[in-house]
Parts: structure tokens; C-alpha cells; sequence
């Protein structure tokens, strides 16, 4: 081809599996390469704001404020995935029966303490918890994780909680931990997840190719691989 862009993705936290695998078959198709960051604090601000950075991939809200600050350029941010939620024990540890709504509530009541985030996920089980009429019972022994020193298994891992829940495509084979099995039925609520394009990119067009590509039928399946639904598809 002509012009072989490089590209840089810049992804949170439950981004990465999902685009991993995407990036590396546009690259394969298109002959760009693609490289995904999980940059955080100045370092991600110091790539939104002046690069070397193409795209930004996170939840809808994230995205919308980058539009807002003229970092992300209007009508570029595009919903690609949805990521389930799961539950996950140290590596070791007995598996709870969760399979339904009623069995996860009992697993949830039996343990000792259960983890989740301070972002989407974490707000998403506790709508789950509070659909079950737990929220008052559980709130002794729920822990919130954040800080950006890792994801909700990097603190299970470590002991810090008996269950945790997450994203499943996080939570799928996560040093120290075994993961249990999604969220049942209705109270598996996902977490919506974009991707735009940044201002400060110097290679739009293969940006753009590659956001069309994430939302193309051949993404599907590779973002089923990793625990991800497509969006719409």
C-alpha cells in the first residue's frame, strides 16, 4: 500500500481485550499497524493533548467530556462493544453456585466480602444488589476498589475480598484468581464502551478506517472471543 499509518489507541481499563484483538486484525487486513496503551494520570493527559495518539477508547461518558474539551473530534465517538459482568474467587477457592438470580443472591448473602469498582462495572452490580433488595444487608462487606492500581482481581488476588466482580473480559484468566461465571439473567447489567477519534491525530483517515472496521460484521466475532458483545450486531 501507499501509506502504512501507525496508530495509537489509547484504552481504559476494560478496553484492551476487545481492541487487542481488533488491532491486530486490521492490521493484518489493512496493512496499518495498531498499537494499544493503557496510559493513566499525566502520561494519558500528556498523549490526549498533544500525542503521539490516534483514537480513545472508554465508556460513552469519558468520551462525550473529551468532545466537550475539543480533545475528541464531534461525531467521531462510536459505540463498538458491551462488556458483561462476572464473578470471580482467589485461584483456589470455592466457586459459589450463581447460575441463577436466586443462587447469586445466596452466594452474595454467604460471603464474607465482596468487591467491585468505583466505575461502570462497580455501579452496575450495585443497581444488581439493590434490584435484589440486599443493598442495606451487604453494605458491611462490600469493598470499593479504584485508585489506578489495578483492576478488581489485582486486589482479590491479594486477599482483599472473598468475591469479586468485574468485567468478564478483565476477569478471564486473571493471575491469582479463577473466574466463577457471569452475572445471571437481568441483573448482568453491561458496560457500554466507545471508541473516537482525537484531535490530535496525524493519520485520520486510517483512524477512521479502523473505527469502521471495530464496528464492522468481522469484528463480532472476535469480540465475542474475549467476553465482549458488539454493539448492535
Amino acid at each position: 500500500m501507499a501509506h502504512a499509518a501507525e496508530l495509537i489507541v489509547l484504552a481504559s481499563q476494560g478496553n484492551p481485550p476487545g481492541l487487542n484483538a481488533l488491532a491486530a486484525a486490521f492490521a493484518r487486513e489493512s496493512g496499518h499497524k495498531v498499537t494499544v496503551l493503557q496510559e493513566t494520570g499525566k502520561a494519558l493527559e500528556e498523549r490526549i493533548a498533544s500525542g503521539p495518539a490516534d483514537l480513545i477508547a472508554g465508556g460513552p461518558e469519558a468520551l462525550e467530556a473529551h468532545v466537550k474539551k475539543g480533545r475528541v473530534v464531534a461525531g467521531t465517538a462510536t459505540p463498538y462493544m458491551l462488556a458483561p459482568l462476572g464473578v470471580s474467587v482467589r485461584t483456589g477457592a470455592p466457586k459459589p453456585d450463581i447460575t441463577t438470580v436466586e443462587a447469586y443472591a445466596k452466594a452474595l448473602v454467604a460471603a464474607k466480602s465482596i468487591g467491585y469498582s468505583r466505575g461502570c462495572s462497580g455501579d452496575n452490580a450495585a443497581k444488581g444488589i439493590a434490584q435484589l433488595g440486599l443493598t442495606e444487608q451487604l453494605k458491611p462487606k462490600i469493598v470499593l476498589t479504584g485508585g489506578g492500581t489495578g483492576p478488581v482481581t489485582f486486589y482479590l488476588a491479594r486477599g482483599d475480598f472473598e468475591l469479586g466482580i468485574q468485567q468478564t473480559n478483565i476477569m478471564v484468566g486473571a493471575p491469582g484468581t479463577d473466574f466463577v461465571g457471569p452475572v445471571p439473567g437481568h441483573l448482568n447489567l453491561p458496560c457500554p464502551n466507545s471508541i473516537g477519534l482525537l484531535t490530535v491525530s496525524k493519520e485520520r483517515d486510517a483512524a477512521q478506517a479502523l473505527i469502521q472496521f471495530m464496528i464492522s460484521p468481522a469484528a463480532a466475532p472476535l469480540l465475542r472471543k474475549v467476553h465482549e458483545e458488539p454493539v448492535g450486531r
